[in-house]
């Protein structure tokens, strides 16, 4: 069953048009017809199972027939990134989704290559990944910010673990562990551009009362590696990868 992100209220016996792009995947690359059942979610009203009641080339219209799941949500976990070239940001998109990050959050740093950042597309990526991974929710996109101001906005609230290839940071499991089973709030992980943070950036960091310097190991990895490597292991052990799984459907119980 294919799943779609419909941006509307969702409710018993709902007749929805389907946006063109929509229209055209599910009548000519899925090939679906009158009667099928697709799965709908809009990130608040949980999932709902639709029936297609009408397709021609170009529309299709679904109508909703009972929700299957309940909504629920990531942990608050904001991945903070350098922009880097287009076919490597994509994968940290489309892969940060799949592994449960609610937030991105693009900074410009001084050694930053790609500064241009299309908002409208990351969002389209990640509205895909989360039809893909079966996320009842789609994460935030924030409008790209220079790293001062990063830090000049920064909630107290929010833990900080910047990932530090220069040396003297805790290795990542050592620091993470640190904060298992205490309630530490919302988090971020911040990567810096392929070039690393210039010293006087990570001077900037540790200004934050709380931010947390880590080591993701002795090699130097891309950034796209070292996003996704911080992620699964604050996942491992602050997220939600211990909670079991449940079942996709209320009325297979």
């Amino acid at each position: 069953m294919i799943r779609l992100y419909i941006d509307t209220s969702l409710s018993v016996g709902l007749s929805q048009d389907l946006s063109s792009d929509q229209a055209h995947y599910v009548n000519n690359v899925m090939r679906l017809k009158v009667g099928d059942e697709v799965a709908v979610f809009n990130g608040q009203d949980g999932e709902w199972l639709g029936q297609i009641s009408s397709a021609r080339k170009k529309n299709c219209t679904i109508q909703l027939i009972e929700k299957i799941r309940e909504q629920d949500s990531c942990p608050d976990l904001m991945l903070v990134f350098a922009p880097i070239k287009k076919q490597r940001l994509d994968f940290i998109m489309e892969k940060a989704t799949e592994l449960g990050v609610s937030d991105f959050q693009p900074v410009i740093t001084q050694r930053t290559i790609a500064s241009k950042i299309r908002s409208d597309r990351l969002c389209a990526q990640t509205i895909e990944a989360s039809e893909q991974c079966e996320r009842l929710n789609i994460p935030v996109v924030h409008e790209a910010v220079s790293l001062v101001q990063l830090v000049k906005d920064w909630p107290q609230e929010r833990t900080l673990f910047v990932l530090n290839e220069h040396g003297g940071a805790k290795p990542i499991l050592e620091g993470l562990q640190e904060f298992a089973g205490k309630e530490i709030g919302p988090c971020a992980i911040l990567v810096g551009p392929e070039g690393g943070f210039d010293p006087s950036e990570l001077d900037l960091l540790a200004k934050l009362q709380n931010v947390v310097p880590l080591s993701i190991g002795p090699r130097i990895l891309r950034a796209d590696t070292a996003a996704l490597a911080a992620i699964s292991c604050w996942q491992s052990v602050l997220g939600d990868w211990q909670v079991p799984l449940r079942k996709r459907f209320e009325k297979e119980e």
